[in-house]
């Protein structure tokens, strides 16, 4: 009797051993998991920021320091939006000097490689031969793919309209005053 009740203890610590390895294991592979896909955010988040600065930037003073910054649009960019900046001819004229001065992700599939990124832009713009800069703000959405490990390129940017964005918020105003005064409307009955 004592032998199989020794036998019966062993048996569950040998089982509890095993749940409680199991479980270890679990939370492991899931903080691996949303370690890595951190990380992968992170990433993603500072190569667009980076990304968006170059392709925001062109110093036109010269023909071969505007051909040196188109060649570096082609860099930070790929896909059609890339073949399409291929085709810019480098001219003198006016230089631009991005910051991206705030940014955040809206979207991320670590698996498929791809992301949306919003950003606002200060723009200074330098016309040729002139000194002083004049400067300009963009709010931009960009479609990041990563193209290797770690890197992270534009496929797709579009302007985001000021104007769509304070129509957008008074929509909003306006409908949750709407709602309520029908709620103020219905109470009373």
């Amino acid at each position: 009797m004592r032998r199989a009740r020794a036998l019966g203890i062993g048996t569950l610590v040998v089982a509890l051993g095993f749940c409680g390895t199991g479980a270890w294991t679990y939370a492991q592979a899931r903080t691996d998991e949303e370690l890595t896909f951190s990380r992968e955010r992170d990433t993603a988040l500072t190569e667009g920021r980076s990304r968006l600065t170059v392709l925001n930037t062109l110093d036109a003073s010269t023909r071969e320091r505007a051909e040196a910054g188109i060649r570096a649009w082609r860099d930070a960019s790929t896909g059609p939006l890339r073949t399409e900046l291929g085709r810019t001819r480098p001219t003198v004229g006016a230089s631009a000097r991005a910051t991206v001065t705030e940014a955040a992700l809206t979207a991320l599939d670590a698996r498929a490689g791809t992301a949306k990124l919003i950003a606002t832009v200060r723009v200074d713009v330098t016309p040729h031969g002139a000194t002083a800069a004049t400067t300009d703000r963009k709010r931009l959405e960009a479609v990041l793919t990563r193209t290797g490990e770690n890197t992270w390129r534009v496929a797709a940017l579009s302007a985001v309209p000021v104007a769509e964005a304070e129509k957008s918020e008074k929509s909003e105003k306006s409908e949750k005053s709407e709602k309520s005064e029908k709620g103020e409307e219905g109470g009373g009955e």
